[in-house]
């Protein structure tokens, strides 16, 4: 069974943390099972709307305290719950009252390595803009736990002058770390930006792409006008006599070499012949005869990476009903299909890097590569 997928959503009260969970909801498949483990105080009417909505699974709660601090030995409990009771894709966790995630952080990824049950996808800061002060704090221990956030969400910026907007964004900046950031559409930002690709969501192929898609005439566009990240979609058709899957060295040279500040995430399915070890260092491989092609998701998030076998209940006609196993590609298979998140500004700098060649490659031969920006 895979690990559960983890994001964690963190920031101050009133932050816009639920708003931005509950923007979230839509954007999801309905089969997709979203759980969502928070310690607000009291909030019941938000956790009633929450509950009821068809893509959370379960509501689990922990009270009177900061899951970050004096809560946080009962986090596995939590967790084994939520995973025993409803089965999620994913799991949400929400906690208040504190911008520094380091220590829930830490804990998920030791219950990760001790269980094999979950992995950290992902972890959100999200920053009040009419309310940024807490956030000045630029000493060594804020530096130090702001290492372990990936991604910050500018909340609520539209009702500030662009002066205060900037003093927020200039104090972010003195921490001197390289953290994503993104300004939402009044408390939504894309689902392909704050979730990482897991099994559930690559059962159809096109949610590698998430919600972005080119118009008619060549432009790009999300489903939202997102216009706060550009976006990359990336596909390597096989070529040759006797064609092979992707070159797993060239792509973790790629993966160990992308900036955090410049490539937010990176998401693809991708057949290969062997498989290839996490950032991490472990390696999930699959029973299947040696050197034979599988189908693995590829999920990098912000410096970190999974490569996981699909689960067979995401195989295609394309693949054997005893698992992910490709017979074999044949010439003009897509052996990858690939998206890639980047700052704005970013995308055509690297669109050319990867045209260039020897970023992503087909093993022993030279496939047919196409670099689309697609916003």
């Amino acid at each position: 069974m895979p690990a559960i997928p983890i994001t964690i959503v963190t920031g101050f009260l009133g932050s816009g943390k639920t708003t931005l969970i509950l923007n979230l909801i839509p954007q999801l498949p309905q089969t997709y099972r979203l759980a969502l483990l928070k310690n607000e105080y009291g909030d019941v009417a938000i956790d009633s709307q929450l509950a009821s909505s068809t893509a959370i699974a379960g509501v689990q709660e922990l009270l009177n305290g900061c899951i970050c601090c004096n809560l946080v030995g009962q986090l596995g409990d939590a967790l084994e719950t939520l995973g025993r009771d409803v089965s999620p894709n994913r799991i949400v966790i929400e906690t208040s009252g504190s911008s520094y995630p380091a220590t829930l952080a830490m804990e998920v990824n030791r219950l990760g390595r001790e269980t094999g049950n979950y992995v950290l996808d992902g972890v959100i800061v999200v920053i009040d803009v009419e309310n940024w002060k807490g956030y000045d704090d630029t000493s060594y221990t804020a530096k130090m736990q702001q290492k372990y956030t990936d991604l910050i969400v500018f909340n609520k910026w539209e009702q500030v002058d662009e002066r205060k907007y900037e003093d927020c964004l200039d104090h972010v900046g003195d921490l001197e770390l390289q953290i994503a950031t993104v300004k939402s559409d009044k408390g939504r930002v894309d689902q392909s930006l704050l979730l990482g690709l897991d099994s559930a969501l690559a059962k159809d192929g096109d949610t590698v792409h998430g919600g972005y898609s080119k118009d008619e005439h060549g432009h790009g566009h999300s489903s939202d006008h997102q216009s706060e990240v550009e976006v990359l979609s990336v596909n390597l058709v096989s070529e040759g006599d006797n064609p092979k899957g992707v070159d797993l060295d060239s792509l973790e040279i790629f993966l160990l070499s992308a900036p955090k500040d410049e490539v937010y995430r990176i998401k693809a399915v991708v057949s290969a012949s062997r498989p290839l070890a996490s950032s991490t260092g472990e390696t999930e491989a699959v029973a299947g005869p040696e050197g034979s092609i599988e189908k693995y998701i590829l999920n990098w998030a912000f410096g970190r990476w999974t490569f996981s076998p699909m689960s067979k209940a995401t195989s295609t006609d394309t693949e054997s009903s005893a698992g992910n196993t490709v017979s074999s590609p044949r010439k003009h298979d897509t052996i990858l299909r690939m998206t890639i998140i980047l700052a704005r500004g970013e995308a055509e700098k690297w669109k050319k890097r990867i045209e260039a060649g020897g970023i992503i490659e087909q093993e022993g031969e030279k496939g047919f590569l196409l670099v689309d920006r697609i916003i």
